[in-house]
């Protein structure tokens, strides 16, 4: 058995009892990358040296004071989009090879703050634009239930590191369903918190109407803990909300009697697979069982949410990326002749296809004479997409349905076709488009492929929505699941 699959209450009562120190649950997530990276293509850049010197530094502490961080001694990786002072951040893209940050990202202090231990940086799609994590430039991370398929994407590394036992939990971030989409295809559990719940101060921004940093971990209990530390208002970021931070843990009660849950029908229609369906039925089945009852609703706007955030995100992308031109930091061309040459070249050599294509579309729908009909128009659908949401939280307390459409699909099978890779997102964009909390749960398996229950709520009532899924899990065994590796 491994160490990781003991919860972090668990884990320091251990530390706390002298059954284990620190530097053995570090030791262990580096031993665990040695025997199984290679496979899994998770890991982009390791901090070992660092990170063995403060878990040496925190087992002095253990008898040395009585207060310790809330994520104390516990090995964590962050996705390759939040900076990290001294450790390189590339986003796995060319233009940022070289790039080591001179800061950390508000979060990454707030790690910190809680005592964790930064293990390493993980692997994604090239400035988080993808859902298979095949866009980086550097590798393709496999997902460990099938080195054969795809582990999802943007956070593919992250969900895949978890789900191998590599690290007990991550950092992920989430624009369309980054985090909850990867979590559903390796069978981990992921939140996409409320926008402007947690700081996006050092995360290097693709869409910053709806990038969300979030956490990617083995149980509902450990996803409350990390997202207690991370969370809070930030002076250093104007769109983080100044509202309260609640005691998340204390909603895990498994008591969810005389709670609503509304269905969509357009979440259980046409495109999703019969697995992925019987999955969600079995799971509402659970929780009528737990006292809870569900009616089917509508969403109508979420037909048009695939199309009204390409145009969004894709046009902030456009904007987001212009800094990347040779001149400040990051890769620089040696071929050109001139300035409009080295933004030329600079950009066509380190920039990924698929980067590329949304910076086009992007920087289309943005220019003189198309604005009015592309962007203004997809920012009123998208107001509309909002409002279905509030509608339905008026006489409901969370909206339930699959994460995906489908399991994990394998490795080289969209990547011709960027219409269908766009329409694997189509369950969890509506929910980034409303900026309301979503997570993933494991809920069961198709061909041996993890399938996801995805719990979406109010605007910064993630309290219920880990109630809801705390709830489930206790009355299931999908996430004591692991794959064989």
């Amino acid at each position: 058995m491994s160490l990781f699959d003991h919860k972090i209450t668990e884990l320091k009562q251990m530390i706390h009892n002298k059954d284990i120190k620190i530097s053995d649950l570090v030791d262990e997530s580096y031993k665990r990358i040695a025997s199984v990276d290679d496979k899994v293509q998770a890991f982009l850049q390791l901090d070992e040296e660092r990170a063995r010197a403060y878990a040496k530094e925190l087992d002095e502490a253990v008898d040395g004071r009585s207060e310790h961080g809330l994520l104390f001694g516990m090995p964590i990786g962050v996705k390759d989009n939040i900076v990290t002072k001294g450790l390189r951040t590339t986003c796995s893209s060319k233009i940022l090879e070289n790039f080591d940050p001179i800061y950390d990202a508000t979060v990454v202090e707030r790690l910190q703050a809680a005592e964790a231990v930064t293990i390493g940086k993980l692997n994604m799609d090239e400035f988080a634009m993808g859902s298979s994590t095949e866009n980086s430039a550097y590798k393709a991370t496999k997902n460990p239930w099938n080195l054969d398929t795809v582990p999802g994407g943007s956070s593919g590394g992250s969900a895949a590191a978890v789900a191998a036992g590599e690290v007990p939990f991550s950092l992920g971030s989430d624009t369309g369903g980054s985090i909850r989409q990867p979590a559903s295809f390796c069978g981990v559990v992921g939140l996409k918190p409320t926008y402007g719940r947690v700081s996006r101060y050092g995360l290097v921004a693709f869409a910053s109407s709806l990038d969300q940093i979030g956490p990617i971990t083995r149980n509902v209990e450990d996803n409350a803990f990390l997202l207690q530390a991370i969370s809070g208002a930030d002076k250093m970021d104007s769109t983080s909300a100044n509202v309260e931070v609640p005691d998340f843990l204390s909603s895990l009660t498994g008591d969810i009697k005389g709670l609503k849950i509304a269905v969509p029908k357009e979440y259980l229609g046409e495109g999703v697979g019969k697995e992925a369906k019987e999955s969600v039925l079995a799971a509402l089945k659970v929780l009528e069982d737990l006292g809870a009852t569900w009616e089917e609703v509508s969403l109508p706007h979420s037909k048009y949410a695939l199309a009204t955030y390409y145009l969004l995100s894709s046009s902030e992308a456009s904007a987001n990326l212009a800094r990347f031109d040779g001149i400040r930091y990051g890769y620089r061309s040696d071929n050109a002749d001139n300035l409009i040459d080295l933004y030329k070249q600079t950009r066509s050599e380190g920039f990924g296809n698929e980067v590329k294509r949304r910076i086009m579309l992007g920087t289309f729908a943005l220019s003189s004479g198309y604005y009015d009909a592309y962007y203004k128009k997809a920012q009123k659908v998208r107001t509309l997409i909002k409002k279905d949401f509030e509608d339905v939280f008026e006489k409901y307390d969370v909206i339930v349905g699959p994460t995906t459409p489908t399991p994990a699909f394998k490795i080289g099978e969209k990547t011709s076709d960027p219409l269908t890779m766009y329409a694997n997102d189509i369950l969890t964009i509506p929910v980034n488009l409303a900026g309301v909390p979503g997570i993933s749960v494991p809920c069961g398996f198709a061909d041996g492929l993890p399938l996801g229950l995805q719990i979406i709520g109010k605007h910064f009532d993630e309290g219920t929505v880990y109630r809801v899924a705390h709830a489930f899990e206790q009355a299931t065994d999908h996430h004591k699941a692991k794959p064989e590796l």
